[in-house]
């Protein structure tokens, strides 16, 4: 269980949560005591309010909460950052504003990184049905893990670190791994990523988790783990590279995405593609104008060694697409250009098929987790082209989301591939300071979900 979960409702205190529409429409539906405290400190519903009704004996006796226009899915993540420790059951809430959503934002805002921290503290506990605890916990322990692994910094999450949190879930869920380490890359056609990560002391690597009956169809994840980018020889400025060690942040959501499928035993092959480095600068840096060659065969003309991602994610991707799996979903903190184009709480997708985006937007819809189709506008493939190789890895300014999706498309071999542009991380909310979130997950998930499950 999920350290954010009970289903112990003994002692709990009662949470009423009401919208502005569902405040106004309440009727005489609560305690004599609630009203007051509610009519005394002017509660309406509005997003964030919380009025904590006191006993007669001075004691917490409940919460009232304000959900806004009820459609913020984690909006109860600023209630559970606002409480201490203690238990919490749910006794009013919107008839449009499900468990799942309460638990999301509940553990959403519940979670601290505490790992560097002398005092720490347990979060507030919510009361959970005992039929949906076993699936809310799942989903909120992959992104416990998720933002832990995001939070770490490079020095205690370099790709060997990353090795070791996939081979801990490998373990626990009883998938195999395999793992190709430094120069045994270019033995094994994997020349892009022992390329950028040959100059840090870290050895680079990519990672192969199995999982799964072969007969089942075959589900491949990959996920860019770059543990720390300077930009390499393209050196980022001091502001760029201040949060580079979220940078591993698709293959959190990959190892993420993971653990949900097997945590749910999907009727899947699952396949964990996880090439991890360290984009550091040496006299073995690769350099811009350098021609590197990959496992797909093409070659690529260095135009920006800080277009890395692309580079270590081709050859994976390559890797991925071999076996003819059913879907390939890739995760990565891919571009700035993603960013300026829908900020920080949207996550881009880039897909061919049709059947999937469908059924990403509606498990974005379902878990209120935002997302936004970007189009892999065939156009500007012109902006990739290369005077001396088949293609440049960096298309310049202009639609870089989008020429960065077209260059790891050149390495796929599959229609039903879904690549997601994601941020990983969260400017302070909720009342939480900033640091590593899930982008896209839950709604990616909850069309996995339904498209193996049924």
């Amino acid at each position: 269980m999920h350290d954010a979960f009970t289903t112990d409702a003994s002692g709990a205190l009662p949470l009423y949560l009401f919208s502005t529409d569902s405040w106004g429409a309440r009727g005489d539906v609560l305690p004599p005591r609630v009203e007051a405290h509610a009519a005394a400190l002017g509660f309406k519903g509005e997003p964030g309010q919380i009025v904590k009704v006191v006993g007669e004996d001075g004691g917490l006796d409940g919460v009232l909460f304000g959900l806004g226009d009820g459609r913020d899915a984690l909006a109860v993540a600023r209630l559970s950052g606002a409480l201490t420790d203690g238990s919490f059951a749910v006794e009013k809430a919107p008839a449009s504003y499900p468990m799942s959503q309460i638990a999301a934002g509940w553990a959403d805002g519940a979670y601290r990184f505490q790992k560097y921290l002398a005092e720490t503290s347990s979060p507030p506990r919510l009361v959970v049905p005992q039929d949906e605890a076993d699936e809310l916990s799942r989903e909120a322990e992959a992104i416990r893990i998720l933002r832990d692994m995001v939070n770490t910094p490079a020095a205690d999450m370099g790709p060997a670190a990353i090795q070791g949190e996939i081979s801990q879930m490998a373990e626990a869920f009883g998938a195999s791994l395999s793992v190709v380490t430094g120069d045994a890359l270019l033995d094994e056609n994997y020349p892009m990523v022992h390329a950028v990560g040959r100059a840090a002391e870290a050895a680079p690597r990519i990672m192969e988790l199995s999982w799964g009956e072969e007969n089942h169809p075959e589900l491949a994840i990959v996920g860019k783990g770059v543990a720390f980018d300077s930009g390499g020889l393209n050196i980022k400025p001091g502001d760029g590279m201040r949060i580079m060690k979220k940078d591993m942040g698709g293959a959190a959501h990959a190892v993420a995405l993971a653990r949900l499928v097997m945590g749910a035993n999907l009727p899947v092959r699952l396949k964990l593609y996880v090439p991890a480095v360290e984009n550091a600068i040496s006299g073995d840096a690769f350099r811009p104008g350098d021609v590197l060659s990959s496992r797909k065969g093409l070659t690529v003309e260095i135009d920006n060694t800080d277009a890395e991602g692309r580079l270590i994610l081709g050859d994976a991707l390559a890797r991925a697409c071999e076996s003819e799996p059913d879907l390939v979903i890739d995760f990565a903190t891919l571009t700035g250009a993603a960013r300026v184009a829908l900020g920080p709480d949207l996550a881009p997708f880039y897909t061919d098929d049709e059947a999937v985006a469908a059924g990403i937007e509606e498990g974005s819809n379902a878990t209120g987790d935002p997302v936004w189709r970007m189009p892999l506008w065939a156009p500007y493939l012109k902006d990739l082209k290369s005077p001396i190789a088949d293609i440049v890895n960096s298309g310049g300014r202009m639609a870089g989301s989008i020429t960065a999706a077209l260059f790891l498309k050149e390495f796929v071999d599959t229609t039903r591939w879904v690549h997601l542009d994601v941020w990983a991380w969260r400017k302070g909310r909720y009342g939480r300071p900033q640091g590593g979130a899930a982008c896209g997950l839950r709604a990616v998930w909850a069309m996995v979900e339904q498209r193996y499950a049924g």
